[in-house]
């Protein structure tokens, strides 16, 4: 028995006044929020289930009508009740970015992105109180749950005072990498899964209430280091330099050189992707989401092509290549 989906019903019902619509589930994500797809004849809406003693809607009620503001295509809050965490919103479509990928779509797709993007990036105010700032102890708190969860919990590796003692110089060293980089709005999960494909106004963005002011190559990463799926560096490096382009005509500082913006990419890159690492192990650990393991390949292949290049990340890539692998 499901008494959170009978709570929406009558909520949707009742209190909102719509009746003898289909309610079918839309989505789930790694959190503990929900959605659900209302179909009516002609017409569709999206009622989040964020239970409130686990979730806060205030930061997705907030950010959402600030996206919008900023020319964004986010879901608008039609409806709420903070009370019961239920949100009632627009409905963007069934199509997200990812299976729509493919050699022939990826430059018109990532484009729109990289549009949306930047839009993001010289519109949000960085004087907005209502967002956290990434700062050195959020950066570290992140990549320490590669160890906690990733090396300790899956992998049940313990690491000598040596490997400890190499592992924290390389993760202080990351966070310093990224603290030097301009700071603008980062959306934080921007990649295939919270993109969808909208006939007008492409994309619809989703998932962004854990926006932070950030890193300027964070949702690059997101976008372009994609956990599900991967592109040839050439490819890549295509859509860095198409970004940096837009970036600097609209004001955003993204580096003195596509050099510089590349570096920033890839440190960037081995922070999320260790962080991200300790959250898939958790989500099969602590959450009991085992479907999240099948990618940690594809991260762990973004990592190494990183530390097999870069002097500063050798304890790292010793401690993948001699254990973890």
């Amino acid at each position: 028995m499901d008494r959170r989906l009978e709570q929406l019903t009558v909520w949707v019902e009742q209190t909102l006044g719509i009746s003898g619509g289909q309610i079918a589930p839309a989505s789930s994500d790694a959190s503990f929020r929900r959605y659900f797809r209302i179909t009516l004849p002609g017409t569709s809406h999206i009622v989040m289930d964020a239970p409130p003693e686990k979730e806060d809607c205030g930061p997705f009620i907030k950010i959402s009508a600030a996206m919008a503001d900023y020319g964004l295509n986010v879901p608008v809050v039609l409806e709420q009740d903070l009370t019961q965490g239920f949100l009632l919103l627009s409905d963007l479509g069934h199509q997200q970015y990812l299976p729509a990928l493919n050699e022939q779509s990826a430059d018109q797709l990532y484009g729109d992105a990289i549009t949306a993007l930047v839009q993001l990036q010289a519109n949000g105010k960085l004087t907005d109180a209502a967002l956290p700032r990434y700062d050195h102890a959020l950066l570290m708190r992140e990549m320490a749950l590669f160890q906690e969860w990733f090396l300790e919990k899956h992998l049940q590796i313990r690491l000598t005072a040596e490997q400890q003692h190499e592992l924290n110089e390389v993760l202080e060293w990351l966070a310093q990498q990224s603290l030097q980089q301009p700071y603008v709005w980062v959306h934080r999960d921007y990649h295939s899964r919270n993109l969808m494909l909208t006939t007008q106004h492409n994309p619809g963005v989703l998932d962004f209430q854990d926006a932070v002011i950030g890193p300027v190559s964070y949702d690059l990463v997101s976008l372009l280091k994609d956990c599900y799926i991967a592109w040839p560096r050439q490819r890549v490096e295509a859509w860095v330099a198409q970004y940096r382009q837009q970036a600097m005509a609209a004001g955003v500082n993204a580096g003195e050189s596509q050099q510089q913006l590349l570096h920033w990419f890839d440190m960037m890159g081995v922070q999320r992707h260790l962080k991200v690492l300790g959250i898939f192990a958790r989500l099969n650990i602590r959450d009991n989401k085992p479907g999240y393991l099948q990618d940690i390949p594809r991260i762990m292949e973004y990592v190494l092509e990183v530390v097999r290049r870069v002097p500063e990340l050798q304890p790292l890539r010793r401690l993948l290549e001699e254990q973890v692998i």
